[in-house]
């Protein structure tokens, strides 16, 4: 009989722990279930873009050896629309911008290059970011060029960003302001790297000094 009224106390209690909080516990439940669902259900889906984004990507690289550019900007625009928070929407656009440039076609090279500035990590935005003012240079298009290498760059690419904008700046006779670009770039540059004595060459073909032979002398 004692064990039955303990049993009828606790059944009280829960019961009326259950009307107090129960609503709230089932809700909490519920979510909590929930978080987990969509949770999983996200990476599954990010698997599924992944592995559709590879597949894709593989066809572009296939046109891009066959050299087809038409097959390549519609596999880059195809990505860019169904994948283009995956890691291969971004290098599809550099790839097929240098198909487009190849192919002549620089209306589309600068827009793939431009998507790849926007939606790339930073090491792809800086090498978009530099071949889009190549073709800016190209086409004597200066400012364009020269707002495209604007914002900060990853240190490994601040030589190259200097070097480019050196070209644009002599290309506008802006002599001064070229000698300090390329003094920029000789500064940013590793001195093992063989590019060192084309930028020398430019700063000294424009009346610069390149700081090592100031220095001998």
């Amino acid at each position: 009989m004692a064990y039955d009224l303990e049993e009828q106390e606790q059944l009280a209690s829960l019961k009326a722990w259950w009307n107090q909080y129960g609503n709230l516990t089932s809700w909490v439940l519920i979510a909590a279930m929930g978080s987990y669902s969509a949770w999983t259900g996200w990476n599954y889906y990010q698997r599924q873009q992944s592995t559709q984004a590879s597949q894709l990507y593989g066809e572009l690289e296939n046109a891009l050896v066959a050299k087809d550019n038409a097959k390549v900007q519609r596999a880059a625009g195809d990505m860019e629309a169904r994948f283009g928070r995956t890691a291969y929407a971004p290098m599809s656009a550099l790839g097929a911008a240098k198909s487009a440039f190849d192919g002549k076609d620089l209306a589309a090279a600068k827009t793939q290059l431009q998507w790849a500035a926007e939606h790339g990590d930073d090491e792809i935005k800086a090498i978009a970011k530099l071949r889009l003012a190549g073709v800016l240079l190209d086409e004597k298009a200066y400012d364009a060029a020269l707002s495209a290498l604007a914002g900060e760059m990853p240190t490994q690419f601040a030589g190259a960003a200097a070097d480019r904008k050196g070209d644009i700046l002599t290309a506008q006779n802006k002599l001064p302001e070229a000698r300090a670009a390329y003094l920029a770039a000789l500064a940013a540059s590793d001195k093992k790297n063989p590019g060192r004595q084309l930028i020398e060459a430019k700063l000294e073909a424009i009346g610069g000094t390149v700081p090592e032979a100031k220095a001998a002398a």
